[in-house]
């Protein structure tokens, strides 16, 4: 049984790097930022309204991440979001995929054909809310990535090459030519 975790900032490709590994290797794949978009779009709020509301009502990142670590423990898992790093202490690989600001708010924009400004503003609010919660909630400072084993700035590469340069680092990781699975 094999537990990866893929995080980093919204825009640097952890969905589409991570639902690709998770592939490979025949892993469940879970999203902790579906969960909170979905719960933003229940509450019909933009995700900048609903990470303020967060941060008045942190029993909701609780629930999340909650929902993270025991999907983490039942194995055969790729899990994906922005603490999964942190909250899957069983976790045998660790990534954190890294780009620039600008880079991210591109990619945003391009994928929801929004506004640029808009989605920049929205991100960088939505980032510093996040780092604040996190730090509140859990003492955890997102800007300290020695709990990752493999960081990868997706500026670097296409798609393609991140998905073998990962698959590879992980057979590597793991020790073996395909993690197992039950």
């Amino acid at each position: 049984m094999v537990t990866i975790t893929v995080s980093g900032l919204h825009g640097v490709g952890k969905t589409t790097t991570a639902k690709k590994l998770a592939e490979k290797f025949d892993l469940r794949y879970v999203s902790a930022g579906t969960v909170f978009r979905q719960m933003a779009e229940e509450q019909g709020m933009t995700l900048e309204e609903f990470s303020k509301h967060v941060e008045e009502n942190p029993e909701i990142d609780e629930e999340i991440d909650q929902r993270t670590a025991k999907e983490a423990e039942k194995g055969n898992v790729l899990i994906d979001g922005r603490l999964s790093g942190w909250m899957a202490k069983n976790a045998d690989v660790r990534i954190l995929l890294i780009a620039s600001l600008e880079a991210r708010v591109q990619r945003i924009t391009n994928r929801e054909d929004r506004d640029l400004e808009e989605v920049e503003k929205e991100t960088i609010t939505r980032e510093e809310s996040e780092a604040k919660r996190y730090k509140k909630l859990y003492d955890i400072d997102v800007n300290d990535y020695s709990v990752f084993d493999i960081i990868l700035n997706t500026e670097s590469f296409n798609e393609s090459e991140m998905v073998d340069i990962l698959e590879k680092a992980v057979k590597i990781k793991t020790g073996t030519d395909q993690p197992p699975t039950n």
